[in-house]
């Protein structure tokens, strides 16, 4: 059997497999997020830990863990665990959504061609390296402690075999990684002043890096097997849904939300904020657009009204409201895709006294919709062509959701059995590589087509939303 872990915002996830890809066991445990100041979003690595030790703890009343073969690991991207020569964390992670390094990056990409011709991407606050200039900047003695930085999921690696590596889909978000060589680049490294040493080995996906510790099989309960490097989420996301091919696609409705399109090689289009990162497998591409607050957005909604995000959602689905005036923008911890903008912030137009719970609802499901909209567009700019896409992530709960995205996206979404179980189960996959397994297509559980009717409303409301978006970024100079 294969065990994928996945490092998640807002949880830490696990699932094991056997070798005819069924599930045989999962389990959860939920983490939180520090906002210590505006723009900031950190973790305290220790908790990732603490939720490792639930997870197997959890998994040992549903198998023996010593069934385990090899582990895959997977998680949220972009995060910056800095550690000391000893393997002690100097500072609380800081996370994908965290938006402190915005005049760093300014600095990147004022370079023009002279950056993206090396890391096809432009900089951007969530990617790893403006976080490191950013503190070389503003905590010196931590910075000068720095003798590894790790992505999160490279970071329970080390946890679990004392070694540091890690793949190229993840590093391909560090702005350290040519993602079409697929190895860091010294040209990146040298010109955001980090150091070469500070960086792990890397390895594909489906290779394996090292083997739990001793000390680490003891703590967890887990056999002393092979890790291999593992992936980024999103392309674990996409292993999940059988994703390996060019032309294929899925949209994630998690804590951010992503529109992933695998790539016949490294399509870079930075002009359009698309990023062109490396595949979890080997010799192969992906192009993906970004919003930082997609369910993250309801979940917002859930804090201030204090009605369950279930709650809200199924009202307004049971009710079949299907219109309101209210507009929302999802941009509560700015935005990347397509406007790489941290300073954006999340707006309600047209309120009223009327306006209720639930035309809030309603209006923050279709703001999110309209970003992926957005994305859309910039894919197709960057020459993807889309005529239907998987779904992935908790949002595809709500098929009332996804109807609207087919409907605001004029294209054919589908569902599978995979869809709740994600990047764990991508990075389960790329566990039992080795033993010679395709990656299935998953079986489609639901195929929702576009209701041309709905097209005018959706079509308006879109063309207010980018409007509202652009009269808000001129107000704020």
């Amino acid at each position: 059997m294969f065990l994928g872990i996945d490092l998640g915002t807002s949880s830490l996830k696990a699932v094991v497999i056997d070798e005819g890809h069924q599930v045989r066991a999962t389990a959860e445990a939920p983490l939180d997020v520090s906002h210590p100041k505006t723009h900031w979003s950190e973790q305290d690595p220790v908790h990732w830990e603490q939720a490792l030790l639930s997870v197997c703890a959890d998994l040992s009343g549903q198998i023996q863990l010593q069934q385990i073969e090899r582990i895959g690991l997977t998680g949220q991207m972009h995060g910056a665990t800095c550690l000391d020569a000893k393997g002690k964390i100097l500072r609380p992670c800081i996370l994908w959504n965290d938006g402190r390094s915005g005049n760093e990056c300014q600095i990147l990409n004022g370079m023009g061609a002279e950056f993206t011709a090396y890391a096809g991407n432009l900089a951007m606050p969530g990617f790893t390296a403006p976080k490191l200039m950013w503190i070389k900047q503003h905590e010196p003695e931590t910075y000068q402690k720095i003798q590894h930085v790790l992505l999160p999921k490279d970071y329970l690696r080390f946890v679990l075999t004392n070694e540091f590596y890690t793949d190229p889909s993840d590093a391909s978000g560090t702005l350290w990684m040519n993602p079409q060589t697929r190895q860091w680049d010294d040209a990146l490294i040298d010109v955001t002043g980090a150091n070469r040493k500070w960086l792990p080995k890397v390895l594909e996906g489906p290779e394996e890096t090292a083997v739990v510790s001793l000390d680490a099989s003891r703590k967890y309960g887990l056999p002393r097997v092979p890790v291999v490097a593992g992936g980024g989420d999103n392309a674990c996301g996409a292993l999940a849904l059988g994703i390996s091919t060019p032309g294929q696609t899925f949209i994630s409705l998690g804590t951010s939300g992503v529109f992933f399109t695998v790539s016949e090689s490294h399509q870079a289009c930075p002009e359009k904020t698309v990023h062109a990162f490396a595949h979890a497998l080997p010799d192969t591409w992906h192009q993906m657009t970004v919003t930082l607050s997609a369910a993250h957005s309801l979940n917002w909604l859930s804090s201030i009204t204090g009605q369950s995000v279930a709650d809200m959602v199924n009202r307004v689905s049971v009710s079949n409201k299907t219109e309101t005036d209210v507009q929302f923008l999802p941009y509560l911890n700015g935005e990347r895709s397509p406007h790489n903008d941290p300073d954006a912030r999340g707006v309600f137009l047209n309120l009223s006294s009327a306006t209720t719970v639930d035309d809030l609802c309603l209006a923050v499901m279709e703001g999110v919709t309209f970003s992926f909209c957005d994305g859309l567009s910039a894919l197709r700019d960057a020459g993807a062509t889309i005529r239907s896409t998987l779904s992935i992530g908790g949002g595809t709960r709500s098929k009332y959701w996804l109807q609207m995205m087919a409907n605001a996206l004029e294209i054919t979404v589908e569902t599978s059995d995979s869809s709740i179980i994600g990047p764990s189960l991508g990075a389960a996959r790329l566990a039992m590589t080795d033993q010679n397994t395709a990656y299935p297509n998953e079986q489609i559980t639901d195929c929702l087509s576009p209701v041309q009717a709905r097209g005018d409303y959706f079509q308006s409301k879109l063309t207010n939303y980018r409007q509202a978006y652009l009269a808000l970024r001129q107000m704020r100079g």
